[in-house]
């Protein structure tokens, strides 16, 4: 089976799944967003992209006249804004949830039907589990193929670097547990939102979980080390490991956990600043 991740052509992953990458290569989205289309009489798309033409153009012909549902995990630009434009030419039906308020999101996606945490879709030749997934984004979902055991994780869990969490909207302790909760679900495979196919999904899940435990951990040794510092200050502490052209980025993942370490009332913060809870006068 021919699995590349070149963008514009189509490879078959398994029985009834097969893989269209976006021609959106780029620092934040690596070899560019994956959209997969499912069965073969009547299709399913999760994660039709971005709103570029010749991606459409490919989905639709590589969906034929079978395309009937379009599933969005989340609302973010580089994954969603294509959704309504194949609507729109195939008359398929629009599934997720809508965009929350905020910046880097997809306002023009509308659903004609808003998914809830345990639904089913009966799909013909397959059936999806609907997971919500917080933390990455509010809105995000999973899909696990119950035939195949292969989950489609959108940004959730993505082949070959960690994602961002961006406050308001992505919420560290959310993610955490999001993962956690995948644990208990029987998963074959990872089917991301960007890479190739990962094979040993509860290594990848506890991988994550334990490298952002580890940050967590810098990110109190650091401010312990450093009172008194602003996010900007203390990402040069946490994230020396870490090009320096990446330290916008990480400097939002790092506000993250900062306000996870807040809600569990180990940091305070006071003007932008930062102090370890018991140390920070006058509090």
């Amino acid at each position: 089976m021919n699995t590349t991740l070149a963008s514009g052509s189509v490879s078959e992953l398994a029985p009834g799944v097969r893989r269209l990458v976006a021609p959106n290569a780029g620092m934040m989205t690596g070899p560019g967003t994956n959209t997969y289309l499912l069965g073969v009489r009547d299709v399913a798309v999760i994660d039709p992209g971005p709103a570029i033409d010749s991606h459409v153009d490919a989905i639709v012909n590589a969906a034929g006249l079978g395309l009937r549902w379009v599933l969005v995990t989340h609302t973010h630009p580089d994954h969603s804004p294509a959704a309504t434009l194949l609507a729109r030419r195939t008359g398929a039906a629009l599934l997720g949830h809508p965009a929350p308020a905020g910046q880097h999101q997809d306002a023009t996606f509308h659903p004609d039907r808003v998914l809830a945490d345990g639904d089913v879709l009966s799909v013909g030749e397959f059936e999806l589990d609907v997971i919500h997934t917080p933390g990455h984004a509010s809105n995000h979902l999973c899909f696990l193929h119950s035939q195949l055991q292969w989950l489609f994780t959108g940004d959730h869990i993505i082949n070959g670097s960690t994602v961002v969490i961006d406050p308001p909207d992505g919420n560290m302790a959310d993610y955490l547990q999001s993962l956690e909760k995948l644990k208990g679900f029987e998963i074959a495979a990872i089917a991301p939102g960007h890479g190739d196919i990962i094979r040993a999904p509860y290594a990848a899940i506890d991988w994550i979980i334990s490298h952002r435990l580890e940050r967590e951990d810098k990110v109190a040794v650091a401010v312990a080390a450093n009172a008194d510092l602003t996010t900007h200050e203390l990402v040069v502490c946490v994230y020396k490991d870490v090009d320096t052209a990446l330290y916008d980025v990480a400097e939002r993942s790092l506000l993250a956990h900062l306000e996870k370490l807040e809600q569990e009332r180990r940091v305070v913060r006071r003007g932008g600043r930062w102090w370890i809870r018991d140390t920070r006068p006058d509090v």
